[in-house]
């Protein structure tokens, strides 16, 4: 249900750009994702910094795109927010000694510090690809192209997440509670 309704908003908006183009699927994001972030607020009761983020981009480039009549600025959007989130990942790990990741999810899943380290250089490494990747096709091909790579390039995060489920997988570390002998197990 979680990747249907983070999928959701880049569906409208490519069926709203191939319907009636750039500055209707523009209107059409900016507008699914606050009732994306609306829903999601509902159900968490709060917004992450990532989701807070992602709508304050889409709103401030949407609008810029709208009110100048240039789709130049909602097609960089992902370029801005990708390389964000891998200076802000990058200078938590070495600036600070703060693993945002961990800061996170270690609650949820534990993982020795190496695992962690790593997921987090994962995740700038894979930021910066997504930078570069959006950049290059913003300023390479048609806006037609860039739609199609929105829609289909869903497919890395995807992948990327995946991979990293097989990752944290192999190293997760067992809470000491269930490595103890339960009460008239056999010894």
């Amino acid at each position: 249900m979680k990747l249907l309704l983070d999928f959701l908003p880049i569906l409208l908006f490519f069926g709203a750009y191939k319907l009636w183009g750039i500055y209707a699927g523009t209107a059409v994001l900016m507008a699914a994702t606050c009732v994306q972030m609306a829903v999601i607020y509902l159900v968490d009761k709060k917004l992450s910094t990532m989701h807070k983020a992602t709508l304050a981009l889409i709103l401030i480039f949407g609008a810029l795109t709208l009110a100048l009549q240039d789709e130049r600025f909602i097609k960089w959007k992902p370029t801005v927010l990708y390389a964000a989130m891998a200076l802000a990942l990058a200078v938590a790990q070495w600036g600070y000694r703060k693993n945002v990741l961990k800061a996170m999810l270690g609650a949820q899943i534990a993982l020795p510090d190496f695992a962690w380290l790593r997921l987090s250089v994962a995740w700038i490494v894979y930021c910066l690809f997504m930078a570069a990747l959006n950049g290059y096709v913003a300023a390479y091909y048609s806006t037609d192209a860039w739609a199609d790579f929105k829609l289909w390039g869903y497919v890395f995060p995807v992948v990327f997440i995946v991979a990293q489920g097989f990752y944290v997988a192999r190293h997760l570390i067992e809470p000491a509670e269930s490595t103890q002998a339960h009460p008239g197990a056999p010894e």
